[in-house]
């Protein structure tokens, strides 16, 4: 039972994040062999927003927008609606055994994201209608693994709350997942929307995250988020329904004032939560390899992101890609202070680990 006094979810200054509308819309002829595909394209086609088709959503092309810049916008307000053809998921560690697909691409303008990078000249938002088949496929998983837990995580190349009002694909997953005695899900999330997750069926099966950060950060690498104060919001009202709850500090900087900012943030976080049963922290360091690096440069060419190769030490990642991650030392310096806060404020809660 959550101890969050009730009364106490209202919004506390500034407005709250408008929920997520696409400019531009494509649809896959196979798309509409779903309910869900139908769904949406009939919804669409009776808006003021544009519908288009595509042969497949790996290949949109004709994007209005005359330099790569104007078209990388133009994308990260377009929706594309197919089907997830590829059934063999990806690994997800350490959060999780494998990643779920249930969407693809972002509409928030986070600086620093690995997605950059890994969406390429993609980064337009997908999702997948094919939803059954996608359970189909995790099922087999959790009895490849039974009688362990397999874990899933559903925030790998999207931040699934931010199309959760278009799709319903979470709700979905989320009381799926509860019917499933050895598979649990996880996601983490910028945004505040998820009233509309608070009456699912979850069984405790599901740990829904919220991605927090310094003011410093937020202000400067995070826009098109909600800010941290409906995050933590949004986090009560969770708690308060009963799901498993954590929280993501990431990417964690070095910057000045980072120590009060982040103690602050601690502070602020325990005032606002009080006690909360089966609490987890998870913690990132920032890191970058060359190839973002160039990416955000065009991308975001008055981004702050500090991006020094010289004040970073090399670490080898998948596929043997190098990342430029803080040095040993700094490492430390964060893990003293980190373990150290959280430990004073949240003693109850779990580091799941940092990286």
């Amino acid at each position: 039972m959550s101890l969050i006094p009730p009364g106490q979810d209202k919004e506390r200054g500034g407005r709250w994040m408008k929920l997520f509308q696409p400019d531009l819309v494509f649809f896959e002829p196979r798309a509409l062999d779903y309910p869900l595909g139908r769904k949406l394209y009939q919804k669409y086609s009776k808006s003021r927003i544009p519908v288009k088709m595509t042969t497949s959503h790996n290949r949109v092309t004709g994007l209005p927008g005359e330099t790569e810049l104007e078209k990388y916008r133009v994308a990260k307000r377009t929706l594309v609606v197919g089907i997830k053809k590829t059934l063999d998921f990806e690994p997800s560690k350490p959060s999780a055994e494998y990643a779920i697909p249930l969407a693809t691409g972002c509409m928030a303008h986070c600086h620093y994201c690995y997605l950059q990078t890994t969406l390429g000249n993609r980064p337009y938002i997908r999702v997948y209608v094919n939803v059954d088949e996608i359970f189909e496929r995790a099922a087999r998983y959790i009895a490849e693994r039974a009688p362990e837990i397999t874990r899933f995580e559903a925030a790998c190349t999207s931040d699934p709350v931010g199309v959760e009002h278009i799709t319903g694909s979470l709700k979905r997953t989320i009381e799926w997942m509860g019917q499933q005695k050895y598979g649990r899900l996880r996601f983490v999330t910028k945004y505040a929307h998820v009233d509309s997750l608070l009456d699912a069926v979850h069984q405790g099966h599901t740990r829904i995250r919220f991605s927090i950060n310094a003011p410093y950060v937020v202000q400067h690498f995070e826009p098109g988020t909600s800010p941290v104060h409906e995050r933590i919001e949004a986090a009560k009202k969770i708690a308060r329904a009963n799901y498993p709850l954590g929280f993501i500090i990431a990417p964690i900087m070095f910057f000045d004032g980072w120590e009060q900012e982040y103690t602050q943030l601690l502070e602020k976080l325990r005032d606002q939560l009080g006690m909360i049963p089966d609490l987890t922290f998870e913690l990132i360091t920032h890191r970058f390899t060359q190839t973002a690096k160039k990416v955000i440069e065009k991308r975001y060419p008055k981004s702050k992101l500090e991006m020094d190769e010289e004040k970073r030490k090399k670490k080898w990642g998948r596929y043997g890609r190098v990342k430029y991650v803080y040095p040993n030392e700094q490492m430390e310096q964060l893990k003293q202070f980190f373990y150290s806060k959280i430990n004073q404020y949240f003693p109850e809660a779990e580091i799941s680990y940092l990286t």
